[in-house]
């Protein structure tokens, strides 16, 4: 097991509670009310948190780059986020005691310098990360997969905190991703030119493939309507390792010798040969002519082969030699330069490499999480990949509203961060796939009639890729935190929880809190119609009281029998004969009700 100074800390820091919440931020979403892809721009760390109930499970795929422990102009997070915001001023101030650097910018104070100076080098880097990927696991659905991309410095570190985190026994692999062909200038005359993307699975049924070459199937006339192919009939076992297959071959038809090789026995034994020659499935050079074989080989049926791999059918193991369609640096590079005409990002990845990954996955339909989004590459896969092949991949991306260089071409282009490059590059891609017509499949006008209540129809015409996003940034709850309370100031203390809803709340983003501790993905259907606000999720409905409150505004939530129904405590104040009242209502129509 891999130990380090302060891996106690980063245990606590993992099962430490986050007191935050996301808020909606439709002004800068595209489609907000129907897409099903999501941009989070807050600290990933507390995002994952916040997403445990709502995403438990529900992640296909996780794509991160994390920042590369360099030493030299690298930082990491020291997760103190139990500070006070008068504790959180001075830490982002010119320079404290623990070394934080001065940065304008909401989140700038969040990073550390981490100098190969200091004692705790790697160590720093490894309680960054160990808290994000035990909380990425719990994401993962069990058949899923998380790639992480690395460089040497901490590829050693990385691997064995996979390790714990992951299990040994569910790694999948390490793909050497080769970043550029210029040679540059390292200690010792050793050029490093690739990077490492590791792979690890979150149980042993996850399975990579990717399309192979189409088998050459024969259709002959002893099999009608059963085309069949041929493959080695031998295993790589000796005589003294399967002496039960060392046996000489006899072809019942010609009568025919083939001896077993010593060094490679048969791939049956000598009491099943029978049952398989009967059944057809192995064939002597005399058979066919047209084979040109000189020793027997196995016959496989292509019926067969399809119910034996299902959905997989024509597919073949990943190989962890990258294909040189998956681009290097320049390529990422070229494609954000296209986008915005200038080079705004440094050492993008480009997206063939992401899409490569998704691939492997086989899944249409798969949620692919980054949680260190960057400048949206991984969001800008999705869409690519899903306007090429039809599919209806969604993508969940968080970014740190880290503040760029002041002197950047960032900057001076009007971007204060990378959450703000990593939303514009996304808008920018979708544009450009809506307008490329690059769509694997159009919605027919039946397929697309808009039948809305006002009596209007008409035929949409918008490809059904799905180029929008759902933006949500980091905030504080919009519920007040219990806090045990002075004996002396009890009074006060209770007059004040009399009210749980914190000042800055208001009810939509009071919605999307209760939406998340409801378990629902943020991209949950949110409705209000007659100041209820109605949540919906595949066959759940719940209705949320959050303005008002009346007998019969309750009666008519109950006739649309939700599956529950939140209701703020306040809307009671002084009215506890109405509170009794609509809980016996409710438990009489067996609804479930709670109080916030």
């Amino acid at each position: 097991m891999l130990n380090w100074a302060g891996k106690s800390d980063a245990y606590r820091t993992l099962q430490s509670p986050t007191f935050n919440t996301l808020i909606p931020c439709p002004e800068e979403s595209v489609d907000f009310d129907t897409t099903q892809n999501v941009f989070i721009e807050a600290e990933n760390l507390e995002a994952l948190k916040i997403l445990q109930k709502s995403y438990a499970g529900s992640v296909k795929m996780i794509y991160i780059d994390p920042p590369y422990n360099t030493g030299s102009d690298s930082f990491i997070y020291p997760d103190k986020f139990s500070e006070t915001r008068e504790e959180y001023a001075r830490r982002v101030g010119d320079t404290d005691d623990a070394g934080y650097l001065k940065r304008d910018g909401v989140f700038q104070g969040a990073f550390r310098k981490n100098s190969k100076e200091n004692g705790q080098y790697h160590s720093n880097w490894l309680s960054m990360m160990l808290p994000r990927l035990h909380l990425a696991k719990t994401l993962l659905r069990d058949d899923g997969v998380i790639f992480i991309s690395i460089d040497d410095n901490e590829q050693a570190q990385l691997k064995l905190l996979c390790d714990e985190v992951f299990g040994s026994e569910n790694f999948v692999g390490q793909f050497p991703w080769r970043k550029r062909t210029a040679k540059s200038d390292v200690p010792f005359g050793v050029s490093s030119d690739y990077e490492q993307i590791i792979a690890y699975a979150k149980s042993d049924i996850f399975v990579a493939s990717v399309e192979g070459k189409e088998r050459k199937y024969f259709e002959t006339d002893d099999f009608p309507n059963r085309p069949w192919r041929i493959h080695d009939l031998t295993k790589q076992t000796s005589a003294a390792e399967r002496p039960n297959s060392f046996f000489t071959m006899i072809d019942p038809r010609t009568g025919k010798e083939y001896p077993a090789n010593p060094l490679r026995t048969w791939a049956v034994t000598q009491d099943t040969f029978q049952e398989y020659y009967d059944a057809g499935k192995i064939v002597f050079p005399d058979d066919y002519e047209f084979l040109n074989i000189r020793n027997p080989v196995m016959r496989y049926f292509k019926d067969d082969d399809i119910a034996k791999a299902g959905d997989s059918f024509g597919r073949i193991a990943v190989s962890t030699k990258l294909p040189e369609s998956v681009g290097m640096s320049l390529n990422g590079t070229k494609e954000i330069t296209e986008l915005f005409q200038g080079k705004l990002f440094d050492f993008p990845k480009p997206t063939a490499l992401i899409q490569f990954f998704i691939n492997a996955l086989h899944d249409e339909n798969a949620l692919i999480l980054d949680f260190f989004s960057g400048s949206g590459t991984t969001a800008h896969a999705v869409m690519q990949l899903n306007a090429e092949d039809g599919g209806n991949r969604r993508y969940l991306c968080v970014q740190l509203p880290e503040e760029t260089d002041e002197k950047s071409e960032a900057r001076k282009a009007g971007f204060n961060t990378i959450a703000d490059i990593a939303k514009e590059r996304i808008r920018r891609a979708g544009e450009q796939i809506r307008k490329s017509g690059i769509h694997a499949r159009q919605e027919s006008p039946s397929e697309n009639m808009d039948t809305a209540d006002n009596g209007v129809s008409g035929i949409n015409a918008q490809p059904t890729v799905d180029t929008g996003f759902k933006v949500f940034k980091l905030a504080e709850s919009n519920f007040k935190r219990w806090q045990k309370p002075d004996w002396e100031n009890l009074g006060e203390t209770l007059e004040m929880f009399t009210d749980t809803v914190a000042e800055h709340a208001t009810p939509d983003k009071m919605a999307y809190e209760l939406l998340l501790r409801l378990g629902l993905p943020l991209t949950a259907q949110l409705a209000v119609r007659n100041q209820v606000y109605w949540l919906a999720d595949e066959d759940k409905r719940y209705a949320l009281l959050l303005t008002t409150l009346n007998e019969d505004l309750l009666r008519e939530i109950i006739a649309q029998k939700p599956n529950k129904i939140i209701i703020l405590e306040k809307l009671f104040y002084n009215r506890d004969a109405l509170m009794k009242n609509m809980a016996l209502q409710m438990k009489d129509a067996g609804i479930a009700f709670e109080y916030v």
